[in-house]
């Protein structure tokens, strides 16, 4: 018979895991990504089955617990290969070296921030995907902000804090929909709610950038490197507006509600026709031939769009930065952010196989004196659910589930849990690191989830709003008589 584990107990998984990981960030800095982190998750994890089996859980629980868990991270595993495809063929092909150009051509480097952030959430606000998003507009962006010398945590909290205000405030987005559904009330009524703080937040991350931006002082050195650049850009791609064509249809299909598999797969694939047809000469580049036959042509491109979506696209442009740029690793560039997901998912899924994290979150109602300490341990459990859990869809759903009667015996209307969840849950799973969220963005942009986290202005912003809110009284719904008598 499965017994009851105390608090303490419950937590020592929890305190042995930040410890390591604390470890590996000083010990390994950027690169605990590579391995450290993954093997503190099983380690930890490990731990956690060792408390379970003694308070009675059987193993097959919890292998299959941690089964269950890494399945339903499946879909988001399948589109992290695909945008590493994806990423390698519009490199070849020249559609992100394009983007970069124009980008280069029209973006002044003092409002480049505060233009990728509204760039960004317009994406996400249409497509209702903030990985879409960042996998697309964001790579770009992000090429173009390291052409201009902007340092990359900063590109990519610009990134981050726009496309996860679209992906929040959008009605085709999943965590949009999961969050009302969990609480308790309606989706328009859900996203209405939130613009109360979710406005006010992207307003100040978007004067932070603008303000960062203005305060640069571009030198003329460095004006000098970005025509370099585009001059190097040229000679070695046929860039062109037409390319552009293609993210318009990726982008496209994700707002016609074409599932983001499908998309990202037929977007892999016209990235490789569109090498075959604009890039000639650098595919024959790549395979050092020169005037081919076209049997030899049809070779050397599946050879050279083959590699690029698996393994490697290093073009030599004469310009070592450059070269940087717009190297991928394709598929083969996410297999440590895979292998990091599966170790956290593995973690997620015996602690609550074990009922370690239910007897963690339920102790958290011992701090429930009011309704604003209800918001505040709602916002609580969902960071820590995100920490420990490693998925943001669980921070929405186990506080959901948790808290849902709570709300209503403070007499507080659904939509505050729900603007809570999303607040709290939705916008911080990006910030950590050996989350399914943060281990993605940091595999996508290349740029590690601590060098990002500080300026992501928009996701550090919105627990703080929705905190401010509910102790300060404001916006604070209530039930309706008709609410409580049908209850």
């Amino acid at each position: 018979m499965q017994k009851t584990p105390s608090l303490y107990i419950a937590l020592i998984p929890i305190v042995l895991l930040i410890i390591l990981l604390g470890t590996n960030v000083w010990l390994f800095g950027d690169n605990t990504l590579s391995g450290s982190n993954q093997i503190t998750l099983l380690f930890s994890g490990a731990i956690a089955a060792v408390i379970g089996f003694i308070y009675g859980t059987r193993w097959e629980d919890m292998l299959n617990g941690a089964i269950k868990s890494i399945s339903s991270a499946m879909g988001a595993l399948i589109i992290l290969l695909l945008i590493g495809s994806l990423a390698g063929t519009w490199m070849l092909s020249g559609i992100v070296p394009s983007m970069i150009y124009y980008g280069l051509e029209i973006i002044n480097p003092k409002f480049f921030l505060f233009a990728s952030c509204i760039l960004c959430a317009i994406v996400s606000l249409a497509t209702g995907s903030s990985w879409s998003t960042v996998a697309t507009i964001g790579i770009a962006m992000l090429g173009i902000g390291n052409a201009l010398g902007i340092h990359e945590g900063l590109t990519c909290g610009a990134i981050i804090s726009g496309a996860y205000f679209g992906d929040k405030m959008s009605p085709l987005s999943d965590t949009t929909n999961l969050a009302p559904a969990m609480a308790g009330t309606d989706l328009i009524t859900h996203i209405k709610y939130m613009t109360y703080t979710t406005v006010p937040s992207i307003v100040l991350a978007l004067i932070a950038f603008l303000v960062i931006g203005l305060m640069s002082s571009p030198e003329n050195n460095q004006m000098d490197q970005i025509d370099g650049m585009q001059n190097a850009l040229i000679n070695t791609y046929n860039i062109s507006w037409m390319s552009l064509t293609v993210p318009i249809l990726v982008i496209g299909m994700i707002v016609k509600k074409i599932p983001a598999i499908p998309a990202l797969l037929i977007g892999t694939i016209l990235g490789g026709l569109y090498a075959f047809i604009f890039q000639p000469e650098l595919i024959n580049h790549l395979n050092y031939t020169n005037n081919p036959s076209f049997l030899t042509y049809l070779k050397n491109t599946y050879t050279s769009v083959m590699n690029a979506m698996t393994v490697n696209v290093s073009v030599e442009t004469g310009d070592k930065s450059l070269n940087t740029l717009i190297e991928t690793d394709g598929m083969s560039g996410m297999l440590n952010t895979i292998w990091l997901i599966i170790c956290a998912m593995s973690f997620g899924g015996i602690m609550e196989a074990t009922g370690l994290l239910k007897k963690i979150t339920s102790s958290l109602m011992v701090f429930v004196k009011s309704r604003k300490s209800l918001v505040l341990t709602t916002s609580s459990t969902c960071i820590f659910l995100n920490l420990t859990a490693s998925d943001q869809y669980l921070a929405i759903v186990v506080p959901g589930r948790m808290f849902a009667s709570s709300y209503k015996d403070y007499n507080l209307d659904p939509k505050n849990l729900s603007r809570t969840l999303e607040d709290s849950a939705t916008v911080t799973s990006v910030l950590v690191p050996w989350n399914t969220c943060g281990a993605t963005q940091a595999g996508v942009l290349g740029v590690a989830t601590i060098t990002y986290l500080p300026y992501c202005f928009l996701n550090l912003l919105s627990p703080v709003m929705t905190l401010i809110f509910s102790y300060a009284s404001i916006k604070i719904a209530k039930l309706k008589s008709t609410d409580k008598s049908s209850n």
